[in-house]
C-alpha cells in the first residue's frame, strides 16, 4: 500500500486533475494535462499506465477513475512529514507551524473543537 501512496510531484500534480475530473474519459485527460501541466499525449499515458499498474488509477474503456482517493494520499502524505521531520509529534509541528503566525476567536475555537472531537475517552 506504501508504493501506492508516494507518489512523486509531478504524479500528484496529474493525480488532483483525474481527482478533480473523473470519470474522465482518457482524450479529456489528455488536453486538460497538455493545458495545466504542458505535457505531450506520450507524457500523459505513460504516467497514467505506471499509476494504473500501481493501482492508484483504472483506464477502463478509455474511461479514467480513481482506485485511491486523494484523502487516503493526503493522509498518507501528512504522516510521512511528520514522522520524518517532527518524529510524529503533533504538539511540536504546530508549535513549529505557528511561530509567528497568531490565531482568531474563531479559528481557536473551530481548532478547540476540532482537538474535542479527537479526545480519548
Amino acid at each position: 500500500m506504501v508504493k501506492q501512496l508516494k507518489l512523486s510531484e509531478s504524479e500528484y500534480r496529474f493525480a488532483r486533475i483525474v481527482w478533480e475530473n473523473e470519470p474522465l474519459g482518457s482524450g479529456e485527460l489528455v488536453k486538460l494535462c497538455e493545458q495545466e501541466l504542458g505535457w505531450k499525449k506520450s507524457t500523459t499515458y505513460t504516467v497514467l499506465k505506471k499509476l494504473c499498474e500501481r493501482g492508484v488509477f483504472q483506464n477502463k474503456n478509455a474511461m479514467v477513475t480513481s482506485l485511491i482517493k486523494q484523502e487516503q494520499v493526503q493522509k498518507f502524505e501528512s504522516e510521512q512529514f511528520m514522522d520524518r521531520t517532527f518524529d510524529g509529534s503533533l504538539p511540536r509541528f504546530i508549535t513549529a507551524f505557528m511561530n509567528d503566525k497568531t490565531l482568531s476567536k474563531k479559528e481557536a475555537d473551530e481548532l478547540k473543537k476540532l482537538i474535542d472531537s479527537f479526545k480519548e475517552g
